[in-house]
């Protein structure tokens, strides 16, 4: 297990490598800004994928802005980094999530396009596979996961965000997202829930979070994980930490399986639309940039990042 301090020392070497074999970065700059969206009709949940340029409106922080490229997404690789809660309080469930996400990566993984990665966070945050093709080497990597001593306690959920975003993910190109399991808890973590946000923005990096918790919706019985007076802040985190960062939420119950949850993210992550624009504010000032888009046909909900830092 790789410590926090080695890992930034070493992926950070690596994503350079990988960096200049890429293609051309898709990533926003004061030039062009790339949103990945998803929409859905907000009666029935079910995807729409017929939509055309002329269906979308844009706003940057309020301004109308004219969408130059518009593209259906999907074929373009998925990188994708699976974050592993390990702390203490994920024992109960720990062989079941371990299961799902092995039979998630072995089902969505095209092993000649799309790239994947492990991580855990407990006490510490460690890599236990790079990013890979290789269904094997992912299994193997799930297999090592490990749930610390009873004495260990800490999960640096923050920081696990914030790591992946900046020394996997940043560097790297096609639809990125992070796959984040957990009771939505943190403790003993230096860094806070909105720098981790922002580090995943920058990243360019969606987040799908998938909540495992002691309690269902409305009181009902869910999966009983986190105990204690600070367990009914999960459910808020997990679901700001997916939408400021335009991915999705979701929760663990008996209705609704992790094999089930997997399965809806994998339709989402393969019939989203590219929508680039050039910015009509060119001042490079660092501040971040409000964007929201609709579409002109009633009754459908638009899902992406809800905006950008300019660099």
């Amino acid at each position: 297990m790789l410590s926090r301090r080695a890992l930034i020392a070493g992926l950070a070497l690596t994503s350079c490598v990988y960096a200049q074999s890429d293609p051309p970065s898709y990533r926003s700059d004061v030039r062009v800004v790339t949103l990945l969206a998803t929409v859905r009709d907000k009666s029935t949940g079910a995807i729409v994928n017929d939509l055309s340029k002329d269906d979308f409106r844009l706003e940057e922080d309020g301004r109308r802005q004219n969408i130059r490229y518009f593209s259906k997404e999907s074929d373009l690789p998925l990188v994708l980094a699976l974050l592993v809660d390990t702390s203490q309080s994920m024992r109960p469930v720990f062989g079941p999530e371990r299961a799902a996400s092995n039979r998630f990566l072995q089902q969505i993984l095209r092993e000649d396009r799309d790239l994947a990665a492990v991580v855990h966070f407990d006490v510490a945050v460690g890599i236990l596979q790079d990013f890979t093709s290789s269904r094997e080497k992912l299994a193997s990597a799930l297999d090592g996961l490990r749930i610390p001593p009873r004495g260990q306690v800490g999960t640096l959920l923050y920081e696990s965000i914030r790591d992946a975003s900046e020394t996997l993910m940043k560097n790297r190109v096609g639809r990125k997202a992070v796959i984040l399991l957990s009771d939505g808890l943190d403790f003993r973590d230096d860094t806070s829930i909105g720098t981790a946000i922002e580090y995943a923005q920058r990243a360019d990096t969606l987040i799908y979070s998938v909540l495992y918790s002691r309690f269902g919706p409305r009181g009902g019985r869910g999966i009983n994980v986190a105990i204690g007076p600070r367990q009914n802040r999960g459910p808020r985190i997990m679901e700001r930490l997916a939408r400021e960062t335009g991915g999705a939420y979701f929760r663990v119950s008996q209705a609704q399986p992790i094999d089930s949850i997997y399965t809806q993210i994998e339709n989402e992550l393969r019939n989203q639309y590219s929508i680039r624009y050039t910015p009509d504010a060119s001042t490079i000032d660092g501040k971040y940039r409000r964007v929201k888009v609709t579409t002109l046909r009633e009754g459908l909900v638009v899902r992406t990042r809800d905006g950008y830092y300019p660099q």
